[in-house]
């Protein structure tokens, strides 16, 4: 991934517990509304069969979606799989002001959420307020959810909004008390971004770096050397930040501890030939302690790693995104890509191709982050072709939904 107002803080103890509590059952109720009305309905509508026994309900659909469902017509498929498919994309845009593009998409159902870049933040208030417009927007549309609103917040080098965490993981490895600092950036984290309204970080990094001039250990974006030390830090910094209500995000799986300087993933094809013993006892072993720690998503990286698979970049793998990581490791939740614009991609087709690549090989939402908003259109675009010809099998994409679903009703 790239380098480079809260009313609850003034009500009574009791009134925020009220608060906190009624909260979590709207997101619950909301939650098994958006499996239902996507998971089952939406795919009946769009022709895919649900699960066996499962009846067809349009009634989680507005009136005039229903009968547009109900009638079965092409334009009535097309447009539900275009919502289903919209449900998988994350979106990207340039400057201060999100462009028309994005607020139409979103208005129609179309986007399951926005990445923000430091170009996108001006201050605190500002990005408050246009995520409050953003999410106003999604609960107007035809699928009535919030909005998946993420940022890479790492610390130190790498941070998108103003405030902590400070320290870099570098910099928490190194210091007197590691795991002190690292819950502490965690839950500083998590208040920085949740107080704007962002839900999801895309952090902590969990690569194992070999060396201080290594790709990820130049920017302090490892804690060290050390597997274990970093599977317990990094799992300190999870619970920490999960606990103030912002989801975590474990990266970049099986790990880019070993690439070297030069071995940029967003500028070209990388590949690690780290052998798979390895890669298990060492780059996989912060992902495992991330997963007892309930991490909620996990962002795949984009590097070739031949001892799992030797022609396709780990991302667009079924045998690490759905063998390694799923079957493997048992990882139940939300699974990520980094970029689809990125530069060790480019022997992998178009965004479009990219997209359903890595929506077959197991990803479930689709990071679209150069920000250009037609790069996510063409992705949803996409999405929505290949379940409708197959390509995409509507079980695993049914599945896809229902762990964005939870994501959205715990966020």
């Amino acid at each position: 991934m790239r380098c480079a107002s809260r009313r609850a803080a003034i009500l009574p103890p009791a009134g925020r517990i009220r608060r906190r509590r009624a909260g979590r059952a709207h997101r619950a109720r909301a939650g098994r509304a958006l499996a239902a009305a996507l998971g089952a309905v939406g795919l009946a509508a769009a022709g895919v069969p649900a699960a066996a026994g499962a009846p067809a309900q349009t009634g989680h659909l507005p009136p005039g979606e229903r009968s547009l469902a109900e009638t079965g017509s092409a334009e009535a498929r097309w447009r539900v799989d275009l919502r289903l498919s919209g449900q998988r994309v994350i979106f990207s845009y340039r400057g201060l002001v999100p462009p028309p593009a994005l607020v139409s998409a979103i208005r129609a159902g179309e986007a399951a959420g926005v990445i923000l870049f430091a170009d996108n933040i001006a201050s605190r208030a500002q990005i408050a307020r246009v995520i409050a417009g953003l999410q106003r927007d999604a609960l107007s549309s035809p699928v009535a959810q919030p909005l998946v609103v993420m940022t890479d917040q790492e610390g130190g080098q790498v941070r998108r909004l103003p405030g902590p965490p400070d320290l870099s993981e570098s910099e928490i490895g190194s210091s007197r008390d590691p795991l002190k600092e690292a819950a502490s950036a965690g839950r500083a984290a998590g208040r920085n971004l949740r107080g704007v309204g962002i839900d999801v970080n895309l952090a902590p990094v969990l690569d194992v770096a070999r060396s201080a001039d290594g790709f990820i250990a130049r920017y302090g974006r490892s804690y060290g050397p050390v597997a274990a030390a970093d599977a317990a830090l990094g799992a300190a910094f999870i619970a920490a930040q999960q606990r103030t209500g912002v989801a975590a995000t474990a990266k970049h799986f099986p790990g880019l501890g070993a690439a070297a300087g030069g071995q940029d993933t967003d500028l070209g094809p990388v590949t690690l030939r780290v052998p798979l013993r390895t890669l298990r006892s060492v780059d996989e072993l912060p992902y495992r302690a991330a997963i007892a720690a309930g991490v909620k998503l996990v962002m795949v990286s984009w590097a070739i790693y031949p001892a799992l698979d030797p022609r396709m970049p780990a991302g667009l793998s079924p045998a690490i995104v759905s063998g390694e990581l799923r079957g493997r490791l048992g990882f139940a939740g939300v699974t990520v890509s980094d970029a689809l614009g990125a530069g060790a991609l480019r022997a992998f087709g178009s965004t479009a191709e990219r997209a359903v690549d890595a929506a077959r090989a197991g990803i479930d939402l689709l990071l679209c982050a150069d920000q250009s908003v037609g790069e996510g259109i063409d992705a949803v675009g996409a999405l929505a072709g290949a379940l409708r010809d197959g390509r995409l099998p509507a079980g695993a994409f049914r599945a896809a939904l229902a762990r964005i679903a939870r994501l959205r009703t715990d966020a």
